[in-house]
């Protein structure tokens, strides 16, 4: 079984900055690629950023030159770094990943639970 634990959500004043991580765990034999989704109240949920296994990057356009996602293979975890924060940046933000889980001996597409950030002054 393959667990996705964010962590680092929270407050935080428009400008600021926010860390948030999410680790692996579980009958993983190899991840290809770990992302963040983010979700506002009334709105559909959107892609905020994703990064492969080899470090290919791709972000959406609203948080472009403010959000850097990053990945360590060996601990299984995926980071994003925010800055720059903007009240429209509020939302439940979920980790994704693609990857083999050698249990059930197929590859397989899980999520976290979620971790609201809120920008707010």
């Amino acid at each position: 079984q393959v667990q996705l634990v964010e962590s680092g959500g929270g407050l935080v004043q428009p400008g600021g900055s926010l860390r948030l991580s999410c680790a692996a765990s579980g009958s993983i034999f190899s991840i290809y690629a770990m992302g963040w989704y983010r979700q506002a109240p009334g709105k559909q949920r959107e892609l905020v950023a994703v990064i492969t296994s080899r470090g290919s990057t791709n972000y959406a356009d609203s948080v472009k030159g403010r959000f850097t996602i990053s990945r360590d293979n060996a601990k299984n975890t995926v980071y994003l770094q925010m800055n720059s924060l903007k009240p429209e940046d509020t939302a439940v933000y979920t980790c994704n990943a693609d990857l083999f889980d050698f249990r059930l001996g197929r590859s397989l597409n899980y999520w976290g639970q979620g971790t609201q950030v809120t920008v707010s002054s």
